[in-house]
């Protein structure tokens, strides 16, 4: 009985006895740093339509592995009355512009891009119309008259939004920084890697998905030190 007694005990406790490293790891934190994955866009430039739409193929096999923006391809003009900037397709694209940078600031990724893609979904002519933000945002489950996509981009889905306009400089300053001048440039962790102008240029390691998503898996596995052991 008292040996019996000894063995319950002791198989109680020798998991902490046996396993001194599982009492370790809450210490070893295992790093999961994301790449930065980027497109230098205008919101009605045919290159930037056809570039999302690869992309729309890559981001569901990548998704948990990147931080994924758009950055917009525009200039800063004070003396437009009303974004401040001028786009290269007009006013309708900084409005697009500027609907689509606040909802990726206020809205989940996943309803976000369901917006960006729904306005591209409706034709280039109408991206940036009041219409079809307010009808995307619908489609994509954004409530914009009470979420703070609405306040920031406009109410009444003009993207003469305060915020929105504000948000449209800051990306303007960003392209610039990442010295992205062509709508669509793929940039992963702040290198370029791709050039859709009219056709596909500078794109040493390929520019179809399974390119795209290889060039993103090797990068996560650099960055988080993985060595597929």
């Amino acid at each position: 009985m008292i040996t019996h007694a000894l063995l319950v005990i002791f198989s109680a406790v020798s998991p902490a006895i046996a396993s001194p490293a599982s009492a370790q790891q809450p210490w070893q934190l295992q790093k999961d740093v994301k790449v930065p994955v980027t497109l230098g866009v205008m919101s009605r430039c045919p290159d930037a339509l056809f570039c999302e739409a690869v992309f729309d193929q890559v981001l569901p096999r990548v998704a948990d592995k990147i931080d994924f923006s758009l950055t917009y391809v525009a200039k800063d003009n004070s003396s437009d009355p009303e974004f401040g900037a001028t786009c290269m397709h007009g006013r309708e694209e900084c409005a697009g512009n500027v609907q689509q940078l606040c909802a990726a600031k206020y809205a989940p990724v996943k309803n976000w891009w369901e917006f960006v893609m729904c306005q591209n979904y409706q034709t280039r002519e109408k991206i940036g119309t009041p219409e079809v933000a307010l009808q995307c945002a619908r489609a994509a489950e954004i409530d914009w008259e009470s979420s703070q996509v609405g306040q920031c981009a406009g109410l009444d889905g003009s993207g003469l939004g305060e915020e929105g306009i504000q948000l449209l400089h800051e990306s303007i300053k960003n392209t610039q920084e990442l010295n992205i001048t062509n709508s669509c440039t793929v940039v992963i962790n702040k290198r370029k890697v791709c050039v859709r102008d009219e056709t596909w240029k500078q794109c040493e390691n390929g520019h179809n998905r399974i390119d795209f998503i290889r060039q993103i898996e090797a990068e996560y596995q650099r960055l988080n030190n993985v060595t597929g052991v």
